[in-house]
């Protein structure tokens, strides 16, 4: 097991917040599995109400994606009404190829508290912010990271994949490596024009 963020961050945080980006292009070049211990503890410090956790975690490198290609596959056949089995294969090819477009992805999911105290919509803040945290690490390293979702990732099939039960779910895939593209500066409206002050 791997000790508490055993790699030095080499950013602020007001630094990495400001600068990090969605990459979505990476190298194939494996990442050390001690980096990926590091975004997995960052994730795992993410706050939830109650201290529930909620959070899963499903780290897929090598021939291990192919349980997420197979999965992108056999969503993407369904949507097909009509086709020759050659167009089947293309597309289920295409969908597949989706799981290696980085050396690692992986999969968080949300497996909500059954208390009655526990508000579940709660349960997916708490596991939304684990992939923020997760994100941060991930660009202090100096990997680049993307955090994906759409329709696939909250099919019944993918949770098949993961052998999630009726109440989790997936919140995101990410997908992690060195970075391939350039990453331009980012923009945000100021935070004046979003912001309410209640002082009296």
């Amino acid at each position: 097991m791997a000790e508490p963020l055993t790699i030095s961050l080499s950013m602020s945080l007001g630094e990495a917040l400001r600068s990090r980006r969605s990459v979505g292009r990476v190298k194939q070049e494996p990442v050390d599995r001690q980096w990926i211990e590091t975004l997995l503890e960052a994730a795992n410090w993410a706050p939830s109400h109650h201290a529930t956790e909620p959070w899963r975690f499903f780290v897929m490198t090598g021939a291990g994606r192919q349980t997420l290609a197979d999965a992108y596959a056999d969503i993407a056949a369904e949507t097909l009404q009509a086709g020759t089995e050659e167009e089947v294969q293309t597309l289920r090819r295409k969908a597949g190829d989706k799981a290696f477009r980085a050396p690692v992805v992986i999969a968080v999911a949300v497996s909500p508290s059954s208390s009655q105290a526990v508000n579940r919509m709660e349960e997916f803040a708490a596991a939304h912010s684990a992939v923020q945290n997760m994100l941060l690490a991930a660009h202090a390293l100096g990997l680049g990271a993307i955090w994906r979702s759409g329709e696939p990732a909250y099919h019944p099939r993918m949770k098949q994949a993961f052998g999630l039960g009726e109440s989790e779910a997936i919140v995101g895939l990410v997908y992690v490596g060195y970075p391939d593209m350039q990453q331009l500066p980012g923009k945000r409206e100021p935070y004046t024009g979003k912001t309410v002050w209640l002082e009296q």
